[in-house]
């Protein structure tokens, strides 16, 4: 089981070095973290955009191009389609946005030809390592869904599930994070997770446990459930820490990342192929991060 992003790195080391399409690859984050991947050896690269950009900004991080293949495509709308299409068609493994907004990196993601739609709902799984834990923490969803109803909440613990087990955790232990570990019929959460830890119970969702309600402090830490009297596979050992929403997530991805010492990555799933949306705030290493969950995620499949 890996419990930080060197295991994880480490395990990429057994496995075959995946291709990502970097649509509109000229930003210079994201060609610094390409380039450390490719480094590194687990991730090769196609860069689709604006040749002269991309050659304006490889000059300047000192990254040799003739190792990557160039596809030189000005328009932004086309160089996201076809950074797409190279994933559909088999010629890349994953895809990474770059200099596009996002609402038009997705909309080429869910494009109805040569998209990467599955059917499925379509969820980020963040991946944080802290210091002090013993384990990684698996947060959804920050960046996708904002108000998930049970069936909703359903696909993102599928999806997690998937992201966790390629970071070989066998069976993810799933808490679904509420503001108490009761149900209570005027706090909806609570009722999801109950239904969610039935489900799981009875075998409707497999490949995890689910235990739920739970507060974060009784979902992360075994003395503040022993404190509180919470007991259960769960409590104090998620692995999985499922949000009501996305406000909630958001501000605990953030809370994590500025006020923690922390490292994190992620990706979006659900998706025939694993989907790198990082912001623009995140630094290289938490880009080369994603590219490495989106790495293993790809060699799960």
């Amino acid at each position: 089981m890996s419990k930080n992003f060197d295991d994880l790195l480490s395990k990429l080391q057994s496995v075959k070095t995946k291709k990502v399409a970097v649509a509109v690859a000229q930003d210079e984050p994201v060609l610094e973290a390409i380039k450390e991947a490719k480094e590194q050896g687990f991730a090769d690269a196609i860069l689709v955009g604006d040749k002269v950009e991309i050659e304006k900004i490889a000059k300047k991080i000192d990254m040799d191009l003739m190792k990557f293949e160039i596809i030189h495509e000005a328009d932004v709308k086309k160089a996201a389609l076809f950074a797409v299409q190279l994933v559909s068609s088999g010629k890349a493994d994953m895809v990474m946005k770059g200099l596009v907004d996002t609402a038009t990196f997705l909309r080429s993601v869910l494009n109805k030809e040569v998209g990467l739609r599955t059917g499925k709902l379509m969820s980020h799984v963040a991946v944080f390592e802290v210091d002090k834990l013993d384990r990684l923490l698996f947060l959804t969803d920050a960046a996708f869904n904002t108000y998930p109803d049970l069936k909703a909440k359903i696909d993102i613990v599928n999806n997690s599930v998937k992201v966790a087990r390629a970071c070989g955790i066998k069976l993810p232990k799933v808490a679904p994070i509420c503001a108490v570990e009761v149900v209570n019929p005027d706090m909806p959460a609570t009722v999801d997770a109950a239904l969610l830890s039935k489900m799981s119970e009875r075998g409707q969702i497999k490949g995890c446990v689910i235990d739920g309600p739970l507060a974060f402090d009784n979902a992360l830490s075994e003395e503040a459930a022993h404190h509180k009297n919470v007991t259960g596979e769960v409590a104090g050992k998620a692995d999985i820490f499922l949000l009501p929403n996305i406000e909630t997530a958001n501000v605990m991805y953030k809370c994590l990342t500025y006020l923690s010492h922390s490292r994190n990555g992620g990706c979006l799933v659900g998706t025939s192929a694993p989907v790198i949306l990082t912001s623009r705030a995140d630094s290289v290493e938490t880009k080369v991060n994603s590219i490495a969950l989106a790495a293993l995620v790809a060699e799960s499949k």
